[in-house]
């Protein structure tokens, strides 16, 4: 157990981890037949919630056997692969950070494809009030992020760009509600979050924004699977990425438009899915060189720092799918 960790969290894993070893019909864990379910898991931002409401992955999927889509919300990355290693979903999309942690932990996952970074998407935000106006000032302070998601490393870029490390100052792992009403109590000095938290704490919180990720993060967010799913329904795959990079360039242009649907359909304000969307990107690329070294880069040094508990090679986890 690691310290920091809200009781909320430890609640959510439990529940999680009792629900993903009930027995699930249909979920496709055997190689030698198609699978008849596709369980995807999503977040609060990203393609994969207006694929949610817009119902364009259904048809597409019905024409390769697939019957249903069965959609579970997530908080965070680390929860969502939890569930994959779990065998509770089969598909899913992550920032750079959790599925370093998953692999190191032996979950059989794969990257099948990589979404550009959205490092304007997250930021270290200050409680109101505070003087803290350069990362350096962060010594010796409280600084919450959720452990294991892509906040993580970005607490670790910035910190390192200040000359400063996690042993300088003091991690909270927190998930983003429980993180969020510990800033508004005046318990931390700094909140490393992403969108659409980050807009929502600005907005209703009377957050400042210390920095952006743009000058310490260049990495990517993913879409993942199981390798038993991929394995047993590569076409599957294939087809959810095509509809996925469709969908994104509709958002692209139809920004208005998506927010509104999101809105309405996740209860989320309007006016903070605005500002999250604007500062979002959509588009869905597959993977190639230059992303794949990236975040070899990434899990090699959380890695060096001693933060997972083995090295990881992440091009043993990239689906070989031939997908263009």
């Amino acid at each position: 157990m690691f310290e920091g960790v809200s009781r909320r969290e430890l609640l959510w894993n439990s529940a999680a981890a009792a629900l993903m070893a009930a027995p699930l019909a249909g979920c496709g864990r055997n190689s030698t037949a198609q699978t008849y379910t596709a369980r995807i898991g999503y977040q609060k931002d990203g393609v994969l919630v207006i694929a949610k409401q817009q119902r364009r992955l259904e048809p597409r999927l019905a024409s390769l056997g697939i019957k249903k889509v069965e959609w579970a919300q997530f908080p965070s990355g680390p929860p969502l692969l939890e569930a994959l290693a779990a065998g509770g979903i089969d598909f899913g999309a992550t920032g750079d950070t959790p599925p370093i942690f998953a692999q190191s932990s032996g979950t059989d996952l794969v990257y099948v494809a990589a979404a550009p970074t959205r490092r304007r998407s997250s930021a270290i935000l200050l409680p109101p009030g505070s003087r803290i106006s350069r990362i350096a000032d962060l010594k010796g302070g409280r600084i919450a992020f959720t452990r294991g998601s892509s906040a993580h490393y970005f607490a670790v870029a910035a910190l390192r760009a200040a000359g400063l490390s996690l042993s300088d100052v003091t991690p909270v792992y927190l998930a983003p509600a429980d993180a969020r009403a510990a800033f508004v109590r005046g318990g931390l000095d700094a909140w490393f979050i992403w969108d659409p938290y980050y807009a929502d704490a600005e907005r209703n919180a009377g957050a400042r924004v210390l920095a952006t990720a743009e000058p310490f993060v260049h990495s990517a967010s993913f879409l993942l699977a199981s390798r038993t799913f991929v394995e047993a329904n590569a076409a599957v795959v294939r087809a959810l990425l095509d509809e996925l990079r469709a969908i994104g360039r509709w958002v692209t242009s139809n920004r208005e438009a998506a927010g509104q649907l999101v809105s309405k359909t996740s209860g989320l304000d309007l006016a903070i899915v605005r500002v999250a969307f604007a500062r979002a990107d959509f588009e869905i690329v597959p993977l190639n060189t230059g992303i794949i070294a990236r975040q070899q880069g990434i899990a090699d040094d959380f890695a060096r720092l001693g933060i997972i508990p083995q090295k990881v090679k992440v091009a043993d986890a990239v689906a070989q799918l031939d997908w263009k």
